[in-house]
């Protein structure tokens, strides 16, 4: 089979192109980049006025499966991720059992295949169960193709386990992937600890159960020389410890998610649960230095830590309620808007956070456009304006605090691996 993608603005931040041209497809790989391909093939896209991307990467989903199937699946959270524009995503280990064993890696890959859809790559956790006592076995989860180690939803708190584990993942060429918290610092939190809490009436989750654990596995980072990723950084203090450690020659990345660019603490005033994430919503000052992080390049890459939850669990107490939203969906939507329109990224440094960047960070050869590479691509019409409805997503969950709102940028088709995955209709 080949697909023929014509007239669109080709972009591409490892190539440095930007300009209008056509891309031939045939089979897996893009055998042609020019201008004016001319094809006997009926199978023509015509992408005249909108944006052709190398395919997104999302390193930070929930697809809960398996052992919370009711929340999100494999495929359902491939179908919202195709339909988000990413050709490939990272699936953290917090699933019922965990992802720290060969197993368990083995079933996500298969049930990805069955899916037929976006690229599914395994995150394995650090620690068996993610209690934080044992390592996994790391070894036997490499062999069976994890891109990265991480305990997300906890910390490692005991310093010495986490240095043998950078030293074991060094070994591997495994980065890890840290979610930054001081569980005894933000126990019992549900927003960010300041004037809104107390307005609110709501228990706080200081800033310093983020800053002081960046900057512990920073250090950890520093001593063992493994490739450490911050993942959904939130302070503006985290991100002026990554500016320094970068340039102090530390092996580390970073990754924001686009609630936290998007939202300021001030979204909880409605108590409404779908603001409740983990980290919390922050303040104005937070939200404009993850903007300049990204700018300048501190941050690396985009990703939306897509946490699917029940309208039953989610429908209750803000106290009660769970924490995390769906982003698969709106992540580009909210890039686009937030960020393109507002002037404060290019489309070239738009896919360098989405597609280059998160690529590098697990060691995969894609997040680019080039003949003889990969026919993961993404299809964006920059100037369609769109609604979110609740009724919309394909998610198997709707717990977004973005329902209501207009953002521009709609994904118009989703290519794996030369295959159409999704198209508009």
């Amino acid at each position: 089979m080949s697909l023929l993608i014509k007239n669109g603005r080709v972009v591409d931040a490892k190539n440095k192109q930007d300009g209008v041209f056509d891309i031939l497809v045939e089979g897996a790989k893009i055998s042609k980049i020019a201008k004016n391909i001319v094809s006997k093939d009926d199978n023509v896209f015509d992408a005249k006025g909108m944006l052709v991307v190398p395919g997104l990467i999302d390193l930070h989903v929930h697809l809960r499966e398996p052992g919370y199937e009711y929340k999100e699946t494999i495929l359902s959270g491939s179908q919202a991720a195709a339909r988000g524009g990413f050709t490939s995503i990272c699936c953290m280990p917090n699933t019922n059992p965990v992802i720290d064993n060969q197993g368990v890696v083995d079933f996500v890959f298969a049930e990805s295949k069955k899916a037929g859809l976006v690229n599914v790559f395994p995150v394995g956790a650090i620690t068996k169960g993610l209690k934080g006592e044992d390592l996994a076995d790391i070894a036997d989860m490499k062999e069976s193709g994890v891109v990265a180690l991480s305990d997300d939803g906890y910390e490692v708190a005991s310093a010495a386990l986490l240095r043998m584990a950078m030293e074991y993942a060094s070994m591997f060429d495994l980065p890890i992937i840290a979610h930054c918290e001081d569980k005894e610092l933000s126990s019992g939190g549900v927003m960010n600890e300041g004037y809104m809490s107390t307005v609110l009436g709501l228990k706080g989750i200081p800033r310093v159960a983020e800053i002081t654990m960046v900057s512990r596995d920073i250090e950890l980072a520093r001593f063992t020389g493994t490739k450490l990723h911050i993942a959904h950084v939130s302070c503006k203090e985290s991100v002026a410890l990554i500016k320094k450690a970068k340039k102090e020659g530390v092996k580390v990345t970073s990754e924001c998610c686009p609630h936290h660019f998007s939202l300021t603490e001030e979204a909880v005033e409605q108590y409404d649960t779908n603001t409740k994430v983990n980290p919390p919503l922050r303040t104005k000052e937070d939200v404009e230095a993850i903007k300049k992080g990204l700018k300048d390049g501190t941050i690396d890459c985009i990703a939306t830590d897509h946490a699917p939850h029940s309208i039953s669990e989610k429908d209750t107490e803000y106290d009660l309620a769970p924490f995390g939203i769906i982003g698969s969906e709106t992540a580009l939507g909210l890039v686009m808007t937030e960020l393109v329109d507002k002037g404060i990224l290019s489309i070239e440094q738009v896919v360098e956070k989405m597609a280059l960047n998160p690529a590098r960070v697990i060691g995969q050869d894609k997040g680019y456009l080039s003949e003889g590479g990969c026919a993961d691509i993404t299809i964006i019409d920059p100037k369609q304006e769109w609604v979110v409805e609740k009724d919309g997503f394909v998610s198997k969950s709707s717990n977004s605090p973005f329902i209501g709102k207009t953002l521009t940028g709609q994904v118009m088709a989703t290519i794996v691996s030369g295959k159409i995955v999704f198209e508009k209709s």
